[in-house]
């Protein structure tokens, strides 16, 4: 795959199709710019952890250094990775709003859904706490909205509104930065990962049960009695 960008200032570069491992690591690039500025720009191996880490990812995945490396040459070569000069390790961070032509917050919500998957903007607005406070969800359905019509001239569509989730109030929006998706499906983009639900929701019950247990411990140490008991 050839990631080729425009040499024309006033015509907007073609979008860059990404692979998932592309997305992947862009994603966690522009993720730790916001989240461990100290640490970043992020060496080849801190790269590779935040690929690879259990939380706030889906589908998780299992990269290894050669792919997060080729990734990284490819995305170089389409602007949107940079290599910072100096030091004794390489260092890697994003081009990602200059390169897609995209304003901070337009920016912000595709990161989180590179990452993430599919999510209602509620649930991007609350995952963005830590990049970029939206005033409302109102605020993040506009920026969605200003993304799904983006004029072919600027490089066309970057987000799809999914159908609604049989059961669910709210609709998902996902990413094409990696191609096109079926909108007729409420589950994610063609192609990732089946079960992704169903992934979150033992995470977040183990989560509670952690929680659970460890608030019986601080009730027994302090001589109290548990919530809901009296």
């Amino acid at each position: 795959m050839t990631l080729t960008t425009s040499e024309t200032p006033a015509t907007a570069p073609p979008t860059p199709l990404l692979s998932p491992t592309e997305a992947r690591v862009l994603g966690t690039l522009m993720e730790k710019a916001r989240t461990v500025p100290d640490s970043y720009p992020l060496t080849l191996n801190s790269l590779l952890l935040g690929c690879n880490q259990k939380s706030s990812r889906e589908p998780l995945m299992e990269l290894d250094e050669s792919e997060v490396a080729e990734a990284l040459d490819r995305l170089k070569s389409a602007g949107l990775v940079r290599e910072s000069s100096g030091g004794r390790t390489t260092r890697y961070e994003h081009n990602f709003q200059r390169g897609i032509g995209v304003p901070e917050q337009s920016a912000v919500l595709l990161g989180l859904l590179m990452l993430r998957g599919p999510q209602t903007a509620g649930e991007l607005r609350l995952n963005t706490e830590r990049w970029y406070k939206f005033a409302d969800i109102s605020s993040v359905e506009g920026f969605l909205e200003e993304l799904q019509e983006r004029a072919a001239e600027k490089g066309g569509p970057l987000v799809l509104k999914l159908a609604r989730a049989p059961g669910t109030r709210e609709q998902r929006w996902a990413h094409l930065l990696c191609g096109p998706v079926d909108a007729t499906q409420s589950g994610g983009p063609t192609g990732s990962a089946s079960g992704g639900t169903s992934e979150r929701l033992a995470q977040l019950e183990a989560q509670v049960a952690h929680l659970t247990e460890t608030v019986q411990k601080l009730c027994t140490e302090l001589g109290l009695s548990p919530p809901g008991q009296t």
